[in-house]
């Protein structure tokens, strides 16, 4: 299975963005550095989170901002892409991160463009 390395500094980003969002869903990008870890969550102005959606409006991403994917929470036990999520992973990058509850790394599931499943190694 291929992986992707994840800073442990984002993983807790994510984590307590997800806990402090819930009920609603939390949306982010997600930003390597130069030794392709990610190590930056890209949170977007005018970001719309609910109880069952979110959504990034992309016209709010500088061309520089070098997001390489991106980043939700499913405010229930699965982390599971749906359909929905499928067509934004194909429209930003190449590696997408879910986590569900209860928030903790164990909830989290990675994926690439086409849903298929990644490892996630902590960098």
């Amino acid at each position: 299975m291929e992986e992707v390395r994840i800073k442990r500094e984002a993983m807790e980003f994510i984590l307590q963005a997800s806990r402090n969002t819930y009920p609603d869903e939390f949306a982010g990008l997600l930003r390597k550095n130069k030794k392709g870890e990610i190590a930056e969550i890209l949170v977007i102005p005018q970001t719309t989170n609910g109880k069952s959606f979110s959504s990034i409006n992309l016209y709010n991403v500088g061309y520089t901002s070098h997001h390489c994917g991106s980043v939700h929470s499913h405010p229930g036990p699965s982390a599971r892409p749906s359909n929905a999520d499928l067509n934004f992973f194909r429209a930003t990058g190449e590696v997408h991160i879910i986590v569900c509850v209860p928030f903790d790394s164990s909830s989290m599931r990675a994926y690439d463009s086409t849903g298929k499943e990644l490892g996630i190694k902590i960098a």
